[in-house]
């Protein structure tokens, strides 16, 4: 059996008995020839592409760093910019980033937008939503922003997905110079929170009515969270950005600490010692870690047919050095790990797949692209 859709994974307890097989998958292997892909380009010349969304109608959006979402349709990138998207904070790793419909779309064609808003001095991710009339944004409402403020461009987080009970998670970075934040539940950094549609707090939240402690956050301990998904049963999966090694997957339960900056497989940029411990008591470990690092930039889980042999299991956008990771998923552990796509050698900002089963890649960069992988 591959990664679960269902739900029987979800305890923690399963986790202890499958780490040993998890955390040691040993050198990843190099892509099977068996399973042939073709590459093509769709877009290219794109200002740091960081999300793409597939619309019921099929057309796709494309959020671009540099602040424009764009439309792709038919293969073909639309040259004029969706109109009425916030001004961003651009700077280092700020900048717009997901973009993901209501699950509602075809009825409400409400968006759900995240991107770094404020200055240098005080930013942060804010999430808001609009309505999307095919050629332009409206009524646009702010529905979260990470509270406090910080005057770092980096560590935003800003990823978005819905969970199939319409509740809406959202993935925030601890802002670098605060990493000890992802500790403190009285603030918003380093967490993953989860929101109703409208921005409010769903009484169920597992620190809703606790004193000193903000009712949005579901999980907390993180660092710099760019991979997030929900199965179809509700399961939450993250990758996130260790320090110098360190990188994780992480299944994220209701109210867990998954331990930044107390434990980590890390070491400082610097090459000092951020913590001497990988493991502590009430703090989780992640279903799989990197060292060195691969640099996870997003999170996809594949249920396609187009690439049979990949189903169930995960798919990891690797920014360094540049290459997509598969991890072979059997009955909850990670069990394999093979490296696909270094052919096309760049860093790989992310890799969603798309309703037919194709895969569409993005580079990184100011001359980034969209690559999309289909059988030959």
């Amino acid at each position: 059996m591959k990664l679960p859709v269902i739900s029987s994974i979800r305890k923690p307890v399963g986790l202890a008995v499958i780490l040993g097989a998890a955390l040691m998958v040993g050198m990843p292997a190099k892509a099977d020839p068996s399973i042939g892909y073709q590459l093509e380009t769709i877009a290219e010349d794109l200002g740091f592409p960081w999300d793409l969304a597939f619309l019921p109608d099929g057309t796709v959006l494309l959020t671009e760093l540099d602040g424009r979402l764009r439309i792709i349709r038919d293969g073909v990138l639309d040259p004029t910019a969706i109109t009425g998207v916030p001004d961003v904070y651009r700077a280092s790793q700020g900048g717009l980033f997901d973009v993901v419909p209501h699950p509602d779309f075809a009825t409400n064609q409400l968006l759900y937008l995240s991107y770094a808003h404020g200055d240098k001095s005080a930013n942060a991710t804010r999430v808001v939503r609009a309505k999307f009339d095919g050629q332009a944004l409206s009524d646009l409402e702010v529905i979260f922003d990470v509270s406090p403020t910080k005057d770092t461009p980096v560590h935003y987080g800003g990823r978005i997905a819905f969970g199939p009970d319409g509740k809406l998670f959202i993935t925030t970075g601890d802002g670098f110079n605060y990493r000890e934040e992802a500790q403190n539940l009285s603030n918003t950094l380093g967490v993953i929170v989860r929101l109703n549609d409208d921005g409010s707090v769903p009484s169920d939240n597992p620190f809703v009515g606790k004193d000193g402690m903000r009712p949005e956050i579901y999980s907390y301990g993180h660092r710099s969270p760019q991979g997030l998904l929900v199965t179809d049963a509700g399961a939450v999966y993250m990758s996130e950005h260790g320090p110098q090694g360190g990188d994780e997957i992480n299944l994220i339960e209701a109210g867990n600490n998954y331990g930044w900056p107390v434990i980590t497989y890390g070491i400082d940029y610097s090459g000092a010692r951020i913590t001497p411990f990988t493991q502590m008591d009430g703090m989780e470990q992640p279903l799989k870690y990197w060292v060195p690092s691969i640099a996870p930039a997003n999170l996809e889980l594949y249920t396609g047919d187009l690439f049979a042999a990949w189903q169930g299991d995960f798919l990891v956008a690797g920014l360094v050095p540049g290459d997509v990771r598969r991890v072979d998923m059997e009955d909850g552990a990670a069990v394999g790990e093979e490296i696909l796509f270094a052919e096309i050698g760049e860093r790989i900002r992310g890799i969603q797949m798309a309703p037919d089963g194709s895969l569409y890649i993005l580079t990184d960069g100011d001359s980034g692209a969209v690559i999309r992988v289909t059988p030959n």
